[in-house]
């Protein structure tokens, strides 16, 4: 009997419509040596089953973090399987927010969101000079950066980052993470720049965060998925 290809989970938490980025994941993993089944599912068990888990974002910060913590068990789920279990995970731009430790995105009496704190950011206005404007929307141009900076430790999460150097990728956001401590700077896998370096990728052993749509950015985007499916941390 041959065995089961691993999952992919793509969360739905209410934070918008799907089926794009089901369809761009679907497709890039039917060009992996092993294609995976794509599933979107709002349940924690079917995270447990996951190789590969994708959160994904569209909205405000504090809207997407109370739509996750609402569903019983998520946060514990996506805690043992990605802290504990080291799966390979993806969070797409209000996704890759909420990896941050704060968001302050129509923050409450001056107190930012919560966010899981999985990387040592906030997340904070997008503040660009004239003629520029807020929101960031439309196509930029990734430059990334190595994260075995000093050259002591090799993060296998560069091979999946460092071929979109020089390549232009899809944006809709606001609001960008800042760093709160030379912990999160190493962090940073990748900028853009507008009006100034804005944090475009963050990446920390087996989890990435993109600021960027990947299912928007063609053929860039999707070569993208695919080296992240095919990535074992």
């Amino acid at each position: 009997m041959s065995q089961a290809a691993p999952s992919i989970v793509i969360i739905d938490y209410g934070s918008g419509n799907l089926r794009s980025a089901e369809k761009a994941f679907a497709h890039a993993a039917s060009q992996t040596a092993n294609p995976a089944s794509v599933l979107v599912s709002g349940d924690p068990a079917h995270l447990r089953q996951a190789e590969h888990i994708v959160l994904p974002g569209v909205g405000a910060f504090g809207d997407c973090a109370t739509g996750l913590r609402a569903i019983d068990g998520m946060v514990e789920a996506l805690t043992e399987r990605v802290l504990k279990d080291a799966k390979p995970f993806l969070g797409i731009c209000v996704g890759m927010q909420l990896m941050c430790q704060t968001g302050v995105e129509r923050a409450r009496d001056g107190q930012p969101h919560q966010g899981l704190g999985w990387f040592d950011a906030e997340v904070r206005d997008l503040s660009v000079p004239a003629p520029l404007k807020v929101p960031h929307m439309g196509w930029n141009e990734i430059d990334a950066r190595p994260l075995d900076k000093d050259g002591a430790t090799k993060n296998s999460a560069d091979k999946v980052i460092a071929p979109l150097h020089g390549q232009d990728v899809y944006f809709v956001h606001g609001f960008a993470a800042q760093a709160l401590s030379e912990e999160g700077a190493q962090d940073i896998a990748a900028v853009t720049d507008y009006g100034g370096p804005v944090t475009a990728i963050m990446a920390h052993d087996n989890y990435i965060g993109v600021q960027f749509h990947p299912e928007k950015s063609q053929a860039a985007g999707l070569a993208f998925i695919q080296r992240f499916l095919e990535w074992r941390a």
